[in-house]
């Protein structure tokens, strides 16, 4: 058998290339391998939706406590029935007591104050009318605005007013009516209204 005389060639160490310049780690770049530039605007941008966030994980808690109705008139009327029927539905709805809170007086400008000076969270609501919100401002010297100081909620109700009198007034109609008192202003005349507050009519 013949054997090789020549010497076994051995590996050569292997040369270790230089790193290409696309794979070196940018001077300017973070540990984390982000530009600080592009870390700074995703910080900033996460703090900017912190409030917004906390905003809506506090309108999804609500409400976390009882809600109070103030009706500015004595229990009994028309408008704490409609308070009442409405607080049960709420209560159902929102998993949570909704308390009537009666203040009678000065033809509903004192539970609507109290309405006025709450604190403006949902907690305390108020039941309003055209003699609450548009003829008491009108009437009454009032502490608060009736415009400016209350945020609509909901249209609850339709309440039609309408003048009736006896078969034998000498009017049939609202114009006549009013030519007729004008006309005859010596003695006062006048009329009622479903409510705490007198009407008079000179």
């Amino acid at each position: 058998m013949k054997t090789s005389l020549r010497p076994v060639a051995t590996p050569s160490p292997q040369r270790r290339s230089r790193p290409r310049v696309n794979d070196r780690p940018h001077p300017k770049t973070s540990p984390s391998g982000q530009h600080p530039r592009r870390q700074f605007l995703r910080l900033a941008v996460g703090a900017a939706a912190l409030p917004a966030a906390s905003r809506i994980a506090r309108a999804q808690a609500y409400p976390t406590r009882p809600i109070k109705i103030v009706v500015p008139y004595a229990p009994g009327g028309s408008s704490d029935v409609i308070a009442r029927n409405l607080a049960e539905r709420m209560r159902v709805s929102l998993g949570q007591p909704v308390v009537i809170e009666n203040m009678t007086g000065a033809g509903g400008t004192i539970g609507t104050g109290r309405v006025a000076g709450a604190a403006p969270d949902g907690y305390t609501l108020g039941l309003g009318h055209l003699a609450t919100h548009v003829m008491n401002g009108a009437t009454y010297p009032l502490q608060y605005d009736v415009v400016n100081d209350f945020e609509p909620v909901a249209l609850l109700a339709t309440d039609p007013h309408l003048f009736t009198a006896k078969k034998a007034a000498p009017a049939d109609n609202l114009k006549a009516l009013i030519a007729w008192l004008k006309a005859n202003p010596i003695r006062t005349w006048s009329a009622a209204l479903p409510g705490d507050r007198p009407a008079s009519l000179p």
